[in-house]
């Protein structure tokens, strides 16, 4: 079976639009989200939307858990948007949600999910909403160990917006160093499927993985999309900084 997976979109809809479609085109049917669905981005509303229609599970990331509760540790440019957020996921978009529909969704979402030997977080194994693991921490031992002793076999994860696989012997593989595909083993790794809508490897092309568990490989996948009119959309938001839109055509 194929799944694909796809993690902070962060309102970013032609991201979103983009990637979905190669999902579709692919054959794949099955999709999991890992958070972050919302915060940042021009088009929460009807990002949230597409993916309580079409996601098979979902994750709580930490931007949704802060549009739900008070946001803890969020500096101001992210601090304003979510809450400009919040007042858009009180609209209507259609026939397709209403308000109360998204609240409820993100009120049920789960810190985690397992299936056997995989494992998705949002963040990390240890703390699944919001522990960053980024590439240079392969170099702290102790964290990496402590995560690495929480993981069964396989952890997905998300948060850092940067996509690879972090091993147990800890080094850190980026997808352009294993030619897109990494072959899972019978060693545990971490794997980080980086973000659709706000990639920050330098690369702005939205990011998702597949992970095809026959043929027990990860692919990383890189779309083009029209980042300028998301960023165009950004910039005529007041309460969203232009830095925000400046970033996803920078990819960092």
């Amino acid at each position: 079976m194929q799944r694909a997976l796809i993690s902070d979109i962060h309102g970013n809809f032609e991201a979103l639009t983009v990637v979905l479609q190669d999902i579709r085109e692919r054959g794949i049917t099955k999709i999991f989200c890992l958070g972050d669905i919302i915060g940042y981005g021009p088009n929460p509303r009807e990002c949230l939307d597409k993916v309580q229609q079409l996601c098979d599970v979902t994750i709580l990331g930490n931007h949704d858990e802060a549009a739900l509760f008070d946001p803890d540790g969020f500096n101001p440019v992210a601090l304003r948007a979510i809450y400009w957020t919040r007042d858009e996921l009180e609209k209507k978009v259609g026939n397709v949600s209403s308000s109360h529909d998204r609240w409820d969704f993100l009120g049920s979402l789960p810190r985690f999910h397992s299936e056997g030997q995989f494992k998705f977080v949002h963040g990390s194994a240890r703390e699944p909403t919001n522990e960053y693991v980024f590439p240079e921490d392969v170099y702290n031992q102790n964290k990496m160990n402590t995560i690495f002793g929480l993981v069964d076999q396989y952890c997905f994860q998300g948060h850092t917006h940067i996509p690879g696989v972090f091993t147990a012997d800890l080094d850190f593989i980026a997808p352009d160093e294993c030619d897109y595909q990494f072959q899972l083993g019978p060693e545990k790794a971490l794997i980080n499927v980086g973000s659709v809508g706000q990639p920050r490897d330098e690369d702005p092309r939205a990011c998702y993985t597949v992970l095809d568990d026959e043929t027990m490989t990860v692919s990383f996948h890189r779309l083009a999309y029209p980042f300028d009119e998301t960023a165009a959309k950004i910039y005529n938001i007041a309460d969203l900084h232009n830095s925000l839109g400046d970033r996803i055509k920078a990819g960092r």
